[in-house]
């Protein structure tokens, strides 16, 4: 049996998190990095455009792997990279079409391996999530932060493993019409896309974003 902590216990811990900065650290505080966070929306709504610039911010902290399993690596994708104004020259991110979850095991288990996995879209994981699986995965790679994109049906994540990621997600993104609302384990708030600029917009202040 392990022995129960103190108040005093608890405030000493020195927890992992994300020292970010302008207006992400104003949306998102000092989130810790592990665990899930979700993007959910529907289609054609902004996803995977807010996706590419958290990924884009996070890669400068640590290296991102973001797997585009359910529109691939193809003409349309890079098109959105471009639009989002990704750095080519930015070797923190990798870019990966499907790979199945048994695969996401080997590779997140090789030195120097990356430490965020962005998974775009869960519809395309549906089988290989459910049952525990997911649970199993943050528990087996318990200093990763996995960040989940996931499509909106009836006003809900779409498939039984969306809505059980959302649940337990300590940062959620709803993005509509290309604003982005934050809420989870934090006070909540929301943010424009800017397309133009590839900038993100809270309030009246506009933060550049690559």
């Amino acid at each position: 049996m392990k022995r129960a902590l103190t108040t005093q216990n608890l405030f000493d811990i020195k927890h992992d998190v994300f020292e970010l900065e302008g207006i992400w650290k104003k949306a998102m505080g000092e989130p810790e990095r592990h665990g899930s966070w979700m993007i959910w929306g529907r289609e054609k709504n902004g996803k995977t455009w807010f996706a590419l610039l958290l990924a884009q911010m996070l890669s400068g902290i640590l290296k991102v792997h973001y797997i585009s399993a359910e529109e691939g690596t193809g003409k349309a994708f890079v098109d959105s990279l471009r639009r989002a104004r990704i750095n080519p020259f930015n070797e923190q991110i990798q870019w990966q079409r499907y790979e199945s979850i048994e695969t996401l095991y080997v590779r997140l288990k090789k030195r120097g391996a990356p430490k965020i996995v962005v998974i775009d879209n869960i519809t395309v994981y549906t089988k290989e999530l459910n049952n525990g699986k997911y649970e199993k995965l943050l528990k087996d790679f318990p200093d990763v932060l996995f960040i989940f994109l996931a499509h909106e049906e009836k006003g809900e994540p779409y498939t039984a493993s969306a809505k059980l990621v959302k649940k337990l997600s300590k940062l959620i993104f709803y993005v509509e019409g290309l604003t982005v609302s934050v809420s989870g384990r934090v006070e909540g708030c929301k943010l424009t896309i800017d397309e133009e600029r590839a900038a993100l917009i809270y309030g009246q202040k506009t933060m550049n974003a690559i």
